[in-house]
């Protein structure tokens, strides 16, 4: 789902995250996506994470140098926007003509949006059919006052679900004023969630609980039938996993880091362990939050009671840390493993090594890219 903009090309992918920028270009070919180029510059460990949108001038710089270096092709670009900064809700409404239930839409996100409408800029997408609602339960929406007096009691309402979201108008103003700087056409923006719906899930059904360690956040999004349920962001990441790292072998930041990111180093490190211990009590916030996460959607509503998580897929510049997705299956009792981004696209066999050693970071941008192509 799009904030705006809607067309069937080819796009590069542009993920402006706090630990980097990655881009992708993808090129559609007969329905499948094919790897055109990528690049990339990331922050290193010694400095400061920020967010790139709050330095535009410098950023659209890089990005313009990024895109030259990877010998783009195309100008058309899909961003994202993080999570963090973009409210996102499943909601239910009674189904009726298309007037009636954009103003219970309306109605809603009032109450669920701490910020007036006319600063964000909001979409809907309904996402289920009509489903029988009794009558003895109120509906939500305008038209609720007008149910309950009419008919007989017995008589059973029709709601829908619709997914909400929506995005402050002046985040969105700076990030197409860093594409046009970039001299990008920005032909959407949408939430990262479903980038990484589209390259780690794509049109698998099941139940998944995507967990996107980034360099600051983490991101969990819990995925039914393609459809984000439960959506949140932690202020805890892989810098944290670094520091512990340097405090424990009293390394620099950018040693340290650099050993993180070498998954032999680690092992050899700490053979047969595991999970290394110093990033055992790092993660165990991490480990609770995702328990409660798990619990959260299972409890929201009757329909949910008794479902479970039937796989967690494990992305981000951390994912691939030594044993983290066994310690993720152990601890929740699910399956865990690191997704592959790349699994829908078409590449030289000659760049599987770099493009799995890479993967982890650049499941956002992959799924900017593949937007219209599945």
């Amino acid at each position: 789902m799009g904030l705006f903009g809607s067309s069937k090309k080819s796009y590069l992918g542009i993920d402006l995250g706090s630990g980097g920028i990655k881009v992708v270009e993808l090129q559609n070919e007969k329905g499948r996506a094919r790897l055109v180029t990528y690049g990339f510059n990331e922050r290193t460990p010694d400095e400061q994470p920020t967010n790139p949108i709050d330095s535009p001038k410098e950023t659209a710089e890089l990005l313009r140098k990024i895109v030259k270096a990877a010998r783009g092709t195309v100008l058309k670009a899909v961003g994202g926007l993080p999570i963090a900064s973009v409210f996102s809700s499943v909601i239910s409404v009674p189904k009726g003509p298309d007037k009636e239930m954009k103003e219970a839409i309306q109605w809603q996100a009032k109450k669920l949006i701490p910020v007036p409408l006319e600063e964000m800029v909001l979409d809907s997408k309904i996402i289920s059919g009509p489903k029988d609602k009794k009558s003895g339960d109120k509906p939500a929406g305008p038209a609720a006052s007008k149910e309950g007096e009419k008919g007989d009691k017995k008589k059973e309402q029709k709601t829908v679900q619709v997914l909400i979201t929506g995005a402050a108008k002046s985040m969105v103003q700076k990030y197409v004023a860093v594409f046009k700087t970039a001299g990008l056409e920005l032909v959407s923006l949408e939430t990262e969630t479903f980038a990484l719906i589209r390259s780690l899930i794509g049109k698998d059904k099941t139940t998944s609980m995507l967990v996107d360690i980034g360099s600051v956040r983490t991101n969990i999004v819990i995925v039914e039938n393609g459809i984000p349920y439960v959506t949140r962001s932690l202020d805890m990441g892989g810098v944290e996993l670094t520091k512990a790292m340097a405090k424990a072998l009293s390394l620099e930041l950018s040693a340290a880091e650099k050993m993180k990111c070498d998954i032999k180093s680690v092992s050899s490190l700490y053979p047969g362990e595991g999970l290394p211990k110093i990033f055992e009590h790092t993660l165990a916030p991490m480990l609770t939050e995702l328990q409660y996460s798990m619990n959260l959607y299972a409890g929201q509503d009757d329909e949910n009671q008794g479902k479970r998580i039937e796989k967690v897929i494990l992305t981000g510049g951390s994912a691939a840390l030594p044993a983290l997705a066994g310690h993720v299956s152990e601890r929740l009792n699910v399956r865990a493993y690191v997704g592959d981004p790349w699994a829908r696209v078409v590449y030289p066999d000659g760049l599987r090594p770099v493009l799995e050693e890479i993967g982890p970071r650049y499941a956002v941008a992959v799924g900017l890219a593949m937007r219209d192509i599945e």
